[in-house]
């Protein structure tokens, strides 16, 4: 499911026929990056490849002034339908892609307790930002807000929320991610020097056979 392709469609079936100012205005007034993976630079490109697969149409040529000359674009009815297969693949996809730092977690055994303990009070640092911006986002109302647009922005806080929480839950624990750690390696020494001992036995034996 291509997001640029759905939130293009969408906003032309949504608001009528628009140029990719417009769009693009009303993009980073809804914070699209924020929530979701539409980048307000690539709608230019975007509205090309889709007028050339007949999914919109330009209308006619706005100009104000002295400024370039505007394609207004609207939706044609292929283009309605492929709205509607979009958005069925993007209410029916539940995405929870695996996070990098999971793997990194369980591959810190050796690494020093403070030191993993800066790398998370940064990640922290950075989705409180984050947070932040959503909670500006919230209590800030724009022209056209819906209950829909108040539904995204909620969503979006709360995974981050969940992150948060996550890590904090890392945090707390990380004395026993040490302990565990080390449990670990006195097993590790302690298998090591067994299995000489056993080495060094099968070769007295060897000897004295």
């Amino acid at each position: 499911m291509n997001p640029t392709r759905l939130f293009i469609l969408g906003a032309l079936a949504k608001h009528g026929p628009m140029y990719g100012h417009q769009l693009r205005r009303d993009a980073r007034l809804d914070r699209t990056e924020l929530w979701s993976e539409v980048r307000p630079g690539s709608l230019y490109g975007a509205l090309h490849r889709l007028a050339a697969e007949g999914l919109i149409e330009p209308l006619r040529t706005e100009q104000d002034g002295q400024l370039p000359a505007r394609t207004v674009y609207g939706i044609t009815e292929e283009g309605h339908r492929e709205l509607r297969v979009l958005r069925a693949e993007a209410l029916q996809e539940v995405r929870l892609q695996p996070d990098p730092v999971d793997l990194a977690l369980a591959m810190s055994s050796e690494l020093d307790p403070d030191i993993l303990r800066g790398y998370l009070d940064d990640r922290v640092r950075a989705l409180s930002a984050r947070a932040a911006q959503f909670d500006h986002q919230r209590d800030r109302l724009w022209p056209g807000q819906t209950v829909a647009d108040d539904l995204v922005v909620e969503h979006a806080r709360r995974r981050i929320q969940a992150e948060l929480d996550w890590h904090q839950l890392v945090l707390d624990q990380i004395g026993k991610l040490a302990a565990d750690s080390g449990q670990a390696r006195q097993g590790q020494a302690g298998q090591g020097q067994a299995g000489q001992g056993q080495a060094g036995q099968g070769q007295a034996g060897q000897g004295q056979a």
